[in-house]
């Protein structure tokens, strides 16, 4: 990942969205003290994610998380 600072996004942005387009991810950057504020990612479709592999039982299981599943804050 890449850091700019907000002053070069805004002279680079058309440039900075085709690496994005690409693949490519950007740390943004503001102030003095450099302090990082935002990042840009590329986008990705819900429908275009693959079912996530569980290592070494990856073809021997399958794990589904069900839709009604909630977290919970423990701390």
């Amino acid at each position: 990942m890449k850091t700019l600072p907000v002053g070069k996004l805004k002279a680079q942005f058309s440039e900075v969205l085709e690496l994005v387009k690409h693949g490519e991810s950007f740390g943004i950057i503001y102030g003095k003290k450099k302090k990082p504020i935002a990042m840009i990612i590329p986008y990705v479709d819900k429908e275009e994610i693959k079912e996530r592999k569980i290592g070494i039982l990856d073809e021997k299981y399958k794990l589904k998380i069900d839709e009604n599943f909630k977290f919970v804050d423990c701390r």
